[in-house]
């Protein structure tokens, strides 16, 4: 039965109640309440007194009145009890768990669908600009994005590894198409000392190491970001269905169905009553509220800290401007290049051949051709926002959920005759304690013992889950420097908040400012030494984006030497 189904009949058990409903005592008879019972738990009841009578057997329902419940009733009504407490601890916590699992469920299928979006553009800047090349770098970039994917959804696998794989696969295409155009070895086996002379001589130069950065940046606050929101569902659906001690059932029968034993069909608990009987039954659960807390409030420092190159839209959707830079910067320092690979791998047997044509799905290149600024309200920093901005509501709501179940479902209103767990009156006149274990002691109706194992283990992951969270958000304000390697020449400095060098848009206009400093590695015949002030916004692009760099016969070389100048005049 889920929470609506309860609460509806629970309504018309109470109109049933009402029509004709009069204490027992008083008419003599039984009628209402065996009608509430028999359709509370479906079914007839054998044994039912017809009228009021004594009730020695009783446990818990314990009257010097005449009663209208027996022995068997009260073990069925303390059944009823508690799964009356669960279903409105499941009505209560049914808002909270949908927006995690709705938000949860949204940002993995948003992240599936960047990273579809981050290999569409990267296969169409090999189709476009080294057509040559694009078929044999189809596989090498598809398995980079599926372990991109794997990694966010929670797989061991290292990116470190999966960056180094992604660069030592393409060096051998570089080589092969752009150092050595037009010729190329048969064998396997001297692409295969290519391959693994890339990080020896280092081709292009800082960028792998640059993508390492990002990646690891990027990727693992959003790993991190998704696990913790499995972790919340885990936690509702955990407080949804714990288990209650016998002295909890016990008040909660007390409580819920004993005035029906008196013929009390529609008296609720007096307000300072109710709140004894909840706090005591979930005073364990109160004990997860500040764990929850520091919970929700590291959630938010990690996503208002996954911005720029921590921000892994930013990262995957420009993922293919570090491959071009890559490529051209390898082209740049061929000659040299040549010569290292030379020295470790001989010289190749060279072999006409003829590169296969690019077979990039037309499809495709119809939903990724355009690359332009998203719409600000489409972004996954916002969605994330928007998100943060509804869980914190619940940041104290383990602390205060028992007082809510009193005040919006249990307990009678103020003014009117309320049940104090003996009898009808005007007000409850015991001592009512506070949340929380501690508070318990003092408890007139629940006795609270010990340690919930179940709590216990929920705050345990709570808290490693936190620890997860804060050592993933990045420290804005540390700066470090990161230097190019032997084959290049740019200085850039990289702040944790937006890394210049990674090209990140701030949040407003989303322009970016780039600064290079040009020095020896340019070819023979050009003279640019100043520095460069380069504009652009965070994700255009240079690649030809409405597809006319797929027209057959092209050659990639016209499209390197392009690159190359729009690169040194400050167009890049």
């Amino acid at each position: 039965m889920d929470a609506q189904t309860w609460r509806v009949g629970f309504r018309c058990l109470l109109l049933l109640a009402f029509v004709g409903s009069t204490r027992s005592e008083g008419g003599q008879t039984c009628e209402e309440v065996r009608k509430l019972f028999q359709w509370r738990f479906v079914g007839a009841v054998k044994g039912w007194p017809d009228s009021p009578r004594a009730g020695p057997d009783l446990q818990v329902c314990i009257s010097k009145k005449p009663t209208c419940c027996t022995r068997k009733m009260e073990e069925r009504y303390q059944i009823a009890a508690r799964q009356d407490l669960q279903q409105v601890l499941q009505a209560s916590t049914s808002t909270l768990k949908l927006l995690i699992s709705r938000n949860a469920a949204a940002f993995q299928e948003t992240l599936e669908t960047l990273i579809r979006q981050a290999e569409n553009y990267t296969s169409i800047l090999f189709c476009n600009t080294y057509r040559n090349m694009a078929l044999e770098a189809a596989t090498a970039v598809q398995e980079f994005f599926t372990d991109v994917g794997l990694y966010l959804f929670g797989v061991d696998v290292n990116p470190e590894e999966f960056v180094n794989r992604f660069f030592d696969s393409l060096f051998p295409l570089v080589y092969n198409h752009l150092i050595n155009p037009s010729v190329t070895d048969s064998s396997l086996e001297y692409s295969e000392c290519i391959r693994m002379a890339r990080r020896d001589v280092s081709p292009f130069g800082n960028i792998p190491k640059r993508v390492m950065g990002q990646m690891g940046r990027s990727l693992l606050p959003s790993r991190t970001f998704l696990q913790a929101l499995n972790l919340g569902i885990e936690v509702i659906n955990t407080t949804d269905h714990l288990h209650f001690s016998k002295e909890c059932s016990r008040a909660l029968l007390r409580m819920q169905y004993c005035p029906h034993c008196q013929g009390l069909t529609l008296s609720k608990p007096c307000m300072g009553y109710c709140l004894n009987v909840a706090r005591g039954c979930l005073a364990h659960m109160v004990e997860l509220n500040p764990h929850w807390h520091a919970y929700i409030q590291s959630l938010e420092e990690l996503s208002n800290a996954m911005h720029g190159t921590y921000d892994v839209e930013h990262v995957l959707l420009n993922f293919h401007l570090l491959v071009n830079d890559a490529v051209i910067q390898a082209y740049l320092n061929g000659q040299k290049l040549a010569e290292q690979v030379n020295k470790i791998c001989g010289h190749p047997v060279r072999t006409p051949t003829q590169s296969p044509p690019c077979s990039f799905d037309p499809s495709k290149e119809k939903h990724g051709m355009k690359i332009s600024t998203r719409n600000g309200e489409e972004t996954l920093a916002n969605r994330r926002k928007e998100f943060i901005n509804s869980l914190r509501l619940y940041r104290s709501f383990y602390g205060s959920l028992a007082d809510q179940l009193c005040v919006n479902e249990l307990a009678a209103v103020d003014g009117l005759p309320c049940w104090n767990g003996e009898d009808l009156v005007k007000s409850y006149t015991q001592h009512v304690v506070g949340n929380g274990i501690k508070a318990q002691s003092g408890n007139p109706e629940v006795k609270v013992k010990g340690i919930d194992p179940v709590i216990n283990q929920i705050i345990d992951k709570l808290k490693h889950i936190i620890q997860l969270l804060q050592g993933r958000s990045p420290k804005p304000n540390k700066w470090e420097l990161i230097q190019l390697g032997s084959g290049g020449g740019m200085v850039e400095q990289v702040s944790g908040d937006c890394d210049d060098e990674d090209g990140c848009g701030g949040s407003g206009s989303g322009e970016v400012k780039r600064t290079l400093k040009i020095t020896n590695w340019m070819p023979d015949g050009m003279n640019f030494t100043d520095v460069k002030q380069i504009h652009h916004t965070g994700r255009s692009s240079t690649l030809d984006a409405t597809g006319a760099g797929c027209v057959a016969g092209t050659q990639p070389m016209t499209f390197i030497l392009m690159g190359v100048l729009m690169l040194l005049l400050g167009l890049w």
